[in-house]
């Protein structure tokens, strides 16, 4: 979650003031001038499913059109979400950093399509084949995004080691690729982010962020709750098993002549889970019908990648895939109450009947600027939290 004050946190399930902000650049973000926003026109998506997390559209106004003003070349737009409890100033949350994408004039201002600022990376792709490394992961990602984007900052967040070192690769065309979860053209995973068992994203601040896969074990970062004073109305479940792997099988072959790292296995051995994969899918599969286990089905991921250079990192990368691809997907509706600080990735805790609390990992929310209702799409298991 970003940050934000407790007293403001607080203050969201009560009366408290949105008001909205926004501020456009045209030279890199080196300076930022502010432009209205009509009321109710903003809207924000955060998806850690998505190659660009964050997107929005919103309609500018007290800007023009053209060089001077919002254009799709050079353009950025951040947006904020303010909270103001009574009798105090806006605490002021981002809702990210855009690049500005098919603007129009309208009766009320400039329309525009906003997207986050992984689409200018992935537009700054390689003029011709490349090497790159061997380096310290935090080298070459540091490089990369600068080429694409100068002066945005890198952040590395705990669980994931930006020292790590990175074996040499070619990379073709694709700069987005080789920094996220690309893959060569034999079909094996170059990306350095996945290959540190992490992801990358451009953050609602603008900052470039490598972090590791969330899980259901995560800290909760928020309870949403029933009755007076709560914030979550009927939620409205909705069970898929899209994406659903609970056997992952990973290995890394860096095409040098080198042996081959694993393959390695990880699965869900948890007899209570739903996706339970049986004792030992690998080396033991008749094993669920010869125990009587008639409900057990095997999901199987596989996952092959050239920067894999050793058997922990391969394990690693197993367990992270492992639990990215398990849960079931649900669906919570809140009302009343849109919390902005709150990211995609986040594990929170909702009272979905009363007295019967689920843990959930938000996959994406959605909210409008100025609004006090917000959606989220949530990951999570069949256990419940009394």
């Amino acid at each position: 979650m970003l940050p934000i004050p407790g007293a403001a946190l607080e203050a969201l399930a009560g009366a408290c003031g949105r008001p909205v902000r926004a501020e456009w650049s045209n030279d890199g973000g080196q300076t930022w001038t502010a432009c209205g926003v009509a009321g109710g026109s903003a809207s924000i998506t955060a998806d850690r499913t998505a190659e660009v997390r964050y997107t929005a559209a919103a309609t500018l106004t007290g800007v023009g059109l053209g060089t001077d003003g919002i254009n799709p070349i050079s353009t950025n737009v951040r947006l904020w979400q303010g909270i103001q409890a009574a009798r105090s100033r806006p605490v002021w949350i981002p809702a990210g950093r855009y690049t500005a994408a098919r603007p129009r004039k309208g009766r009320t201002g400039i329309t525009v399509e906003l997207n986050g600022l992984e689409d200018e990376i992935r537009a700054a792709g390689f003029p011709s084949t490349r090497t790159i490394g061997p380096d310290p992961a935090r080298a070459l990602v540091t490089e990369l995004v600068g080429e694409a984007l100068p002066g945005i900052p890198v952040a590395w967040r705990p669980g994931i080691n930006p020292d790590a070192q990175v074996p040499q690769l070619v990379a073709t065309e694709d700069r987005w690729a080789v920094l996220s979860s690309g893959r060569d053209e034999a079909g094996a995973a170059t990306g350095i982010a996945a290959a540190l068992a992490g992801e990358i994203w451009a953050d609602a601040r603008g900052i470039i962020t490598l972090g590791p896969v969330p899980t259901l074990a995560d800290e909760v970062v928020w309870r949403v709750g029933r009755g007076p004073g709560g914030v979550l109305v009927q939620p409205q479940p909705q069970a898929s098993a899209e994406g659903l792997a609970n056997l992952w099988v990973v290995s890394g072959d860096a095409g040098s002549g080198a042996p081959v790292i694993g393959p390695v296995y990880a699965w869900d051995d948890d007899p209570a889970s739903l996706t339970y994969a049986g004792p030992d899918p690998v080396t033991d599969p008749l094993a669920p019908q010869r125990l009587g286990l008639l409900r057990v089905r095997v999901r199987v991921g596989r996952y092959a990648s050239s920067l894999i250079t050793s058997i922990g990192q391969a394990e690693e990368i197993a367990r992270a895939k492992l639990a990215d691809s398990l849960g079931v997907q649900s669906t919570l509706s809140l009302t009343a109450v849109c919390n902005p600080a709150l990211e995609a990735g986040d594990v929170i805790e909702a009272e979905v009947e009363p007295g019967v609390w689920e843990r959930h990992l938000v996959d994406s929310l959605s909210y409008t600027l100025g609004a006090a209702s917000m959606s989220l799409s949530t990951r999570t298991t069949t256990r419940r939290l009394t």
